[in-house]
């Protein structure tokens, strides 16, 4: 049994790739559509430029895979958001700043290994830590001010992103509801989350 992982030292980031896939061991996180996608969708997304996938490979038994994570380059647009939503996103932005957009960057898929799971690890928190500094660190080919996430609406999912300092951005599920147009009596499958990365560069 782990009784301790430091992601940072104990792994290394590639870029998800088919040989990568077929050299290391399977990836399963425990959650049928996210290995699925893993599995079978991740490479279309990237041949069609909707998302770029990178993983982390444990330095001790390189063909273990510890995290994955699909990322692609979105927006927040405030015309979109209800009054105290689009205030609560604004509010730490000077009112010379404020835009009708700001750029994000979309975390579409994300999963920690089964095996890292649990244990008091705290590996899926190391991972966000990495992928926010990654953001913010100044050879970035583009600047983006928030990490967005379309979280599933369940308890435990929820949790992790707001552990992890993320808010929903839209302040109630009835708001979310109106601005994808989802009927009042459908179930909100999803939350919008996101992380004001200002907030570590501060």
């Amino acid at each position: 049994m782990i009784t301790e992982y430091n992601f940072v030292e104990n792994t290394f980031m590639v870029p998800y790739t088919k040989e990568v896939a077929e050299y290391c061991a399977p990836f399963s996180c425990g959650d049928e559509d996210l290995d699925e996608f893993f599995s079978n969708d991740v490479f279309l997304y990237e041949e069609e430029l909707l998302g770029k996938t990178y993983c982390w490979i444990n330095k001790i038994n390189r063909h273990e895979i510890v995290a994955i994570a699909t990322l692609s380059y979105d927006g927040i647009k405030t015309y979109t958001l209800d009054n105290p939503s689009r205030n609560a996103l604004q509010r730490k932005i000077p009112q010379q700043k404020r835009h009708r957009s700001y750029p994000a960057v979309l975390i579409g898929r994300l999963g920690v290994n089964r095996s890292f799971q649990g244990q008091g690890l705290n590996v899926g928190t190391q991972l966000m830590n990495v992928l926010k500094y990654w953001f913010v660190d100044e050879n970035n080919k583009a600047a983006c001010r928030y990490m967005l996430v379309d979280a599933y609406n369940a308890d435990p999912t929820i949790h992790y992103y707001i552990k992890n300092g993320f808010k929903p951005l839209y302040k109630t599920e009835q708001s979310e509801k109106e601005a994808f147009g989802i009927s009042g009596d459908d179930a909100l499958r999803s939350r919008v989350m996101f992380f004001d990365l200002k907030m570590i560069t501060s």
